[in-house]
């Protein structure tokens, strides 16, 4: 079957994976085991996923995974309620952490925005968590490429080091050939749209992003590298050269223009570190989320996800960052990037959010754990 016909036929077979997986009870089985396993590597760092899981069953799950990224639209659509998590790079520990604060899947649905590898020592038990859960509650876990996905990047940045020194270089071609299928955005109940990095002056269509063929590899410019690498500023209303060197930098004007030509509420998009875990541009028509904390022990972030629940309503659920190990003495703050350049306007804005509720019998216990572990109460504010 051919790529496109998969992009335009994916309802049906997402239907159609999801009643094959529901019904093959030795599917099932095998993801709950491994599920199983890479949660006994939480908060315990005397082994990795090596003594758990052999090379030739991560290629296998890469397999099954792959199929279900290419039934899929490269435009996920899916509806809130749901949770949508930033850049996670690697930090196996403390995805479990936040999952913790959040809930987990299936409990949970949650969208990932990408950068599950690089920079940090687990990426690859990162990506076969959430590839696992991806399998097994394919309905209650998304996935969505990040800059990292690709092979210029993560070749450099540690995961290409990581694959070769637990498993051999062989299997870091069969994950490049994963990420070559992933989806590039996410449509939450048709009025957000989500991204790893932000907008392209060539997004003047949903639709466009429907019928990027894949597998692809984004090269230097284009819509496919803008999804992954652009990103937000509050120097101006248009578009910018990137001090990154690829892609674009888009002003508030911009984001204006798209949500009104996409018919769309808000854009979520993560791809850059922010000290709150969260970030949110002047004109509160977009958000920036970063999902771990003390980002490669260089800034002192926190983690956030935001929350959007039936009837879109954004909120925030926040963990503080845990103390720095003694050795790590130059850790600093992070700049805004995009928020309202008046000191009041962006206090203001911040001062909008109010704390997430949590609903049902778990909500005392939930924050009694947050309080316990010092993490920050979540933080919320209706849709724009």
């Amino acid at each position: 079957m051919s790529t496109d016909t998969n992009n335009n036929n994916s309802g049906n077979n997402n239907k159609s994976a999801e009643k094959v997986v529901a019904l093959d009870p030795k599917v099932a089985e095998w993801m709950d085991d491994a599920i199983k396993r890479l949660n006994t590597l939480y908060n315990n760092t005397n082994i990795n996923i090596c003594n758990i899981m052999s090379g030739h069953e991560i290629i296998a799950i890469l397999r099954l995974v792959e199929t279900i990224f290419m039934e899929e639209s490269n435009l996920c659509e899916c509806e809130a309620p749901i949770k949508v998590v930033g850049d996670i790079h690697a930090q196996f520990q403390d995805l479990n952490k936040l999952f913790d604060l959040i809930g987990r899947v299936p409990e949970e649905k949650l969208i990932f925005l990408g950068d599950y590898v690089d920079r940090g020592p687990q990426g690859i038990e990162v990506l076969m968590l959430l590839f696992c859960l991806k399998v097994r509650y394919r309905d209650r876990i998304y996935i969505l490429r990040g800059n990292h996905e690709t092979p210029s990047v993560n070749k450099i940045y540690g995961f290409y080091v990581e694959c070769q020194y637990k498993y051999g270089v062989g299997i870091w071609w069969d994950f490049q050939a994963l990420f070559n299928r992933i989806p590039m955005a996410g449509l939450i109940s048709k009025r957000v749209l989500c991204m790893h990095g932000g907008l392209s002056p060539e997004l003047t269509s949903l639709d466009i992003i429907r019928q990027i063929p894949r597998p692809c590899e984004p090269l230097d410019r284009g819509l496919l590298i803008d999804l992954l690498w652009s990103d937000p500023t509050n120097k101006g209303d248009g578009w910018f050269h990137s001090i990154r060197g690829i892609s674009y930098m888009f002003g508030k004007g911009v984001v204006e223009q798209a949500c009104k030509l996409l018919s769309l509420d808000l854009i979520i998009r993560a791809h850059q570190v922010v000290q709150d875990g969260y970030e949110m541009m002047t004109g509160r028509r977009l958000i920036t989320v970063f999902s771990v904390p003390n980002y490669c022990n260089q800034f002192t972030n926190a983690a956030a996800v935001i929350c959007l629940n039936e009837n879109l309503e954004i909120s925030f659920q926040q963990m503080l960052p845990p103390p720095l190990p003694p050795t790590v003495t130059n850790a600093k703050a992070t700049p805004a990037i995009a928020s309202d350049l008046n000191k009041d306007a962006a206090k203001a804005d911040k001062e909008s959010i109010k704390p997430y509720q949590q609903k049902g019998p778990s909500a005392e216990k939930d924050k009694k754990s947050s309080e316990k572990s010092g993490e920050k109460e979540e933080k919320s504010e209706k849709k724009p």
